[in-house]
């Protein structure tokens, strides 16, 4: 039984790791498309945005495809698109095919959530569950780690487009394997989920718009990165990429570290929760406004590892909250909406963002994202006292 655990485990993981890698290559790449077709700031964000849309328009569709034909067919199919995205990416000649091609990509990695969390909820049991969708929720910044070092360190060697290649075709590797490997899974009667019901619950709206600024903050910070390091600190692109994959790392012990914590000290669950998550996200809106006194690229690399351990780091306990505040059977479609919530965030703010470099400089910027993380903070406070 534990071998059986583990190996489902490790393949809904390395599932998760390859999706990431293809699809947060673009947030890698920002620097790259801006320099291949002269890009201002503001199309950077447009970039972002396109890759945003296309996951949030299909977040819920490919959910209910989930459920109707079973992960193991839409997470092969869902990493096989991932592939042929990031490929089109890297082959498209305008800009305009790089914005049809990164909402090609960003809808096929919309199977990602429903896919995965379906594979750990149906084939584990309830009593290690918990610990097994915190294992695998490192595959997304896991991913980003890997897929910012292959682009960004790669175009030294060969051309732009290779690092973009090479996730493509890890993509398709592991789609393959997942396939021919993967043997749970079910199907059940497809339905989307009932928003009405939940909207009647002012603890969850209030989630739901704090979760908007969490995926406004989420998204930006990883879409301008790289390119951040390189204007500002002056740093060379593969510099800025290994200052991508360190706070893509820090998240990743952020949200280990949170989670554990959520599970062991002590308090009504939506207190500790809750505290422990305004707390994260406190400390991620006071590193927001630090970030312009980076001016070195170890200084880069300290300001952004603690934006990943609390900013980043903050997606676990957001959606822990969530489960709390709602009934036990409403949990998926919560989950759904509170993904859609950060998905909407991460559609408006970059180009906003973008607009803010170019007209008032980066402190101004990253000061938007210090203001969006104290508001969540206010936000989520107030849900903790209603929960008393």
């Amino acid at each position: 039984m534990r071998s059986r655990y583990w190996r489902l485990v490790s393949l809904v993981t390395g599932w998760h790791v390859a999706a990431s890698v293809c699809y947060y290559a673009v947030f890698a790449g920002t620097t790259l498309l801006r320099d291949a077709f002269s890009l201002s700031a503001v199309s950077v964000g447009f970039v972002v945005t396109s890759l945003t849309l296309g996951y949030a328009t299909f977040l819920l569709p490919l959910g209910v495809a989930t459920d109707r034909f079973g992960e193991r067919r839409t997470l092969s199919a869902g990493l096989c698109g991932l592939a042929l995205g990031v490929t089109l990416i890297a082959a498209a000649p305008t800009f305009a095919l790089v914005l049809v091609a990164a909402f090609l990509l960003g809808s096929f990695y919309g199977v990602a959530t429903p896919g995965t969390n379906k594979a750990i909820f149906d084939n584990v049991e309830p009593s290690r569950q918990h610990r097994a969708i915190g294992i695998k929720q490192v595959g997304p910044p896991l991913g980003s780690a890997i897929g910012s070092v292959l682009v960004t360190g790669l175009v030294g060697v060969f051309f732009w487009q290779m690092g973009f290649l090479v996730a493509a075709a890890i993509g398709l590797t592991v789609a393959v394997l997942f396939y021919a490997t993967y043997t749970g899974g079910g199907t059940t009667d497809a339905a989307y989920p009932d928003f009405r019901g939940l909207l009647g619950n002012r603890r969850y709206v209030l989630l739901l718009v704090a979760g908007t600024c969490l995926g406004a903050a989420f998204y930006t910070t990883t879409g301008y990165t790289v390119l951040y390091v390189k204007e500002s600190v002056g740093a060379a692109v593969a510099v800025g990429g290994i200052v991508l994959a360190t706070l893509q790392v820090f998240s990743s012990a952020g949200r280990v570290l949170a989670g554990w914590l959520g599970d062991t000290l002590p308090g009504r669950p939506s207190t500790r929760v809750g505290s422990l998550l305004s707390v994260q996200v406190l400390g991620g809106g006071v590193l927001f406004l630090l970030v312009p006194v980076a001016g070195t690229p170890v200084e880069a690399v300290v300001v952004f590892s603690l934006l990943g351990l609390f900013a980043l780091g903050s997606v676990g306990l957001y959606y822990s909250l969530i489960s709390i505040v709602v009934p036990e059977e409403d949990i998926g479609s919560a989950s759904a909406g509170g993904q859609f919530a950060a998905t909407f965030g991460g559609l408006l703010t970059p180009p906003a963002f973008g607009y803010l470099t170019e007209t008032a400089g980066y402190g101004a910027a990253w000061g938007l994202l210090g203001l969006l993380s104290l508001l969540a903070v206010g936000l989520v406070t107030v849900v903790v006292l209603r929960s008393r």
